[in-house]
């Protein structure tokens, strides 16, 4: 028995290995493969009347019209430009390319790629039986630990503008990350499962509600199909700390569904007034599991006791997280930044300040903001009430406007709260000593959103083929020679590869292979 498990870990490795030396080699005997065809044509060329098929081809191209290059060069140019307009609408609405999704999502599991995210393995159970997820530092959309409940709160905006609070691709996201955290292995998969597997991806919320009704007839133990009833058809807080009471029962030894009830329990508990019960219970649960990098439980935890204004137990839970080793985010940044201008904001006064100098304690409030505002400087104006605040949505753009707008909707209060923390925050921000401290610190600028390849690729494509079809139309013998002169240029290598084999390969070399 020793010796069976000493050597499983081993056979796992010799796996790896021998994938990565396939995925090595496997570009070398592409490589091999195509020269060994080159060959062969070369080879066979008398046979396959190849010179003759070549000399056809041109007396027939030297025979069409500068007409017909027109039609073709506008052809494309029409149909590229088609494909332009379809890939900026659809990135637009959606923020993403459709052909990329479309390669990412169909073409790279067919050519043998491997998926970014893992089904599997979220968390670390008491048991230890489940390695946890370490590398989720080059996430860059992150799941928003303060996300609202749909039916609760989310569907309020509805049933009073008639608009849809959140955009598609979040919702698309959401469900990604709901078949991940609650299905696990789909090669396993039970009835209920397949039923709520095809409920997290339908569109329609109603339909996604009929297919957990659905999961439930089949197994009343079924935990995923309460937790989406909770947050999609529960129209009170009450009503789904209900449900989610319920699918906790349900859910028995599933580590992701337990920590992602147990999660939402004290955000109910929070949402309810019952801020100790939920502080408890998010530290429970960051005892119980501690490795919750995905989930962020220590910003729910942060807003909880800043609600309770504990301040020295929010210095603590800071000192914990506010390491560079680990993922900054807004509330990191300006939670710290929030606890050193409350030190002197009450008495700060920006006159007093350019007269005598900063002290120490109000340097380091200086210092803080503007280190939070170089994390994220979208954060102020929503926090000065610059911009308008909006719901915010359930996945966040580390650094961008979508993390202000979750930071400022939950945290704004608390820096109300605070005496002259957002006067501090004010002049700092835009008064006198930001130029000043600019004057000595270069203050990072966060890139903005690039258009994705195919957008650019496709408007290159589409400007070059009207631009080739109206030099044609206007000078075609010029374009003739033109197009001539680049295909002999094109194929020259060719021909000089071709001379070389001649002298090596004689042309009778399939005669004799024919006579052996």
């Amino acid at each position: 028995m020793a010796d069976s498990s000493g050597s499983n870990p081993q056979s796992p490795g010799f796996t790896e290995k021998l994938k990565s030396w396939l995925c090595w080699s496997w570009t070398y005997i592409c490589a091999l493969w195509f020269a060994m065809v080159l060959t062969m044509v070369y080879v066979l060329r008398s046979p396959l009347k190849l010179q003759e098929t070549v000399n056809a081809a041109s007396v027939f191209l030297n025979t069409l019209t500068p007409k017909f290059y027109v039609a073709l060069t506008g052809t494309s140019s029409l149909i590229s430009g088609l494909i332009l307009i379809f890939e900026w609408w659809y990135f637009r609405k959606y923020g993403t390319s459709f052909i990329e999704q479309v390669s990412v999502s169909h073409l790279r599991p067919l050519l043998g790629g491997v998926e970014n995210s893992s089904s599997v393995g979220l968390f670390s159970s008491v048991n230890g039986d489940t390695e946890p997820r370490t590398n989720v530092a080059e996430c860059k959309v992150w799941r928003n630990p303060l996300n609202l409940f749909r039916g609760a709160e989310y569907s309020r905006y509805t049933w009073v503008t008639g608009k849809e609070p959140l955009t598609y691709y979040d919702m698309n996201l959401s469900a990604q990350d709901h078949q991940t955290f609650f299905l696990g292995d789909t090669q396993q998969l039970k009835p209920e499962d397949s039923v709520m597997q095809k409920a997290w991806r339908e569109r329609n919320p109603q339909a996604r509600i009929r297919a957990a009704y659905q999961a439930i007839e089949l197994n009343r133990e079924c935990a995923a199909a309460y937790v989406l009833l909770a947050e999609e058809e529960a129209t009170t807080i009450t009503e789904a700390e209900r449900l989610f009471k319920q699918a906790l029962k349900s859910a028995g030894k599933d580590t992701n569904l337990v920590v992602y009830i147990k999660r939402r329990l004290a955000m109910c508990a929070r949402k309810l007034g019952r801020i100790k019960e939920a502080v408890k219970m998010m530290r429970d649960l960051m005892k119980e599991f501690p490795l919750l990098g995905m989930l962020n439980i220590h910003e729910n935890l942060l807003e909880a006791l800043l609600e309770l204004q504990a301040y020295a137990d929010v210095q603590a839970v800071l000192a914990k997280y506010d390491d560079i080793s680990l993922p900054k985010s807004a509330t990191i940044c300006y939670t710290s930044a929030l606890l050193k201008a409350r030190a002197v904001s009450d008495k700060f006064s920006p006159e007093a300040a350019s007269r005598r100098g900063l002290s120490t304690a109000e340097m380091n409030a200086v210092e803080a903001i503007h280190r939070a505002v170089e994390f994220n400087p979208h954060v102020p104006k929503y926090l000065l009430e610059m911009k308008s605040l909006i719901l915010p949505p359930e996945h966040i753009l580390k650094r961008g406007d979508s993390e202000a707008v979750a930071y400022a909707f939950f945290h704004l209060q608390h820096w109300k709260r605070a005496e002259g923390a957002l006067n501090l925050l004010h002049c700092t921000w835009e008064g006198s000593m930001y130029h000043a401290y600019l004057s000595f610190h270069e203050v990072s600028v966060y890139p903005k959103k690039e258009l994705p390849f195919f957008i650019l690729f496709t408007a290159g494509l589409c400007s070059f083929c009207a631009m080739l079809a109206m030099l044609t139309h206007q000078f075609p013998e010029l374009m003739g020679v033109f197009v001539k002169a680049f295909f002999s240029t094109l194929f020259a290598p060719l021909g000089f590869f071709a001379d070389k084999m001649e002298s090596f390969m004689p042309s009778c070399l399939w005669h004799h292979l024919a006579n052996v």
